[in-house]
């Protein structure tokens, strides 16, 4: 299957369904090799049909495994810094989010290996980066979470997360601030921990 087949299949959704994102993922599921023009097609930043491309990709690393993006992790991270239609950035935000907690899971598995240090400095830069400027509350709450997680194996990023937290993205919406108190009671919780750990 070519990628113009995927074009034509994703040109025919009409709306993001979940009726007809399932269906065209399964077709693409069928022939995974499929998923490197669906990444590709999510990167392109010139045309919408990157919308529905980002549709797709994020439902299989939703409901069928973030494993599916691994052999393109580096295509998808690379171009992170360079989307902009609000559709896909909140579905990249979502898979950054998927790659986070899969990183901070104690179980062994294939993000923990296929991540590099390169990739996860990415993914926090562009994190920040979403959160200071005038993106979508989904977007915010993504890569809020994605920083908290990530944040546990960069000391740097909980102190600057906070701040940012406290003094912007908590004032911005009900949303914003919803998620944004969450992250700073995980932050607290987290330092209670390690002040506790040092005392022993």
């Amino acid at each position: 299957m070519s990628i113009d087949f995927l074009i034509s299949l994703l040109n025919s959704i009409e709306n993001p369904k979940r009726v007809n994102r399932n269906k065209v993922a399964n077709i693409v599921l069928e022939k995974p090799k499929m998923i490197k023009f669906l990444v590709d097609l999510t990167c392109e930043t010139e045309h919408k049909v990157s919308i529905k491309a980002a549709w797709i990709l994020e439902w299989i690393c939703t409901h069928h495994g973030i494993d599916y993006l691994l052999p393109y992790i580096d295509t998808f991270i690379a171009n992170l810094k360079n989307l902009h239609f609000d559709g896909v950035l909140r579905t990249s935000a979502k898979i950054c989010e998927h790659l986070a907690i899969a990183y901070d899971d104690k179980a062994p598995n294939r993000t923990k290996t296929s991540l590099t240090n390169s990739h996860v400095d990415t993914i926090i830069a562009t994190g920040f980066d979403w959160l200071i400027t005038d993106k979508k509350i989904a977007v915010k709450a993504y890569s809020m979470t994605t920083l908290f997680l990530f944040g546990k194996y960069r000391a740097w990023v909980h102190p600057e997360l906070e701040h940012i937290i406290r003094t912007a993205v908590i004032h911005e919406s009900k949303g914003c601030e919803a998620r944004g108190k969450k992250i700073l009671m995980l932050i607290h919780k987290k330092n209670n921990i390690n002040k506790l750990n040092n005392y022993l």
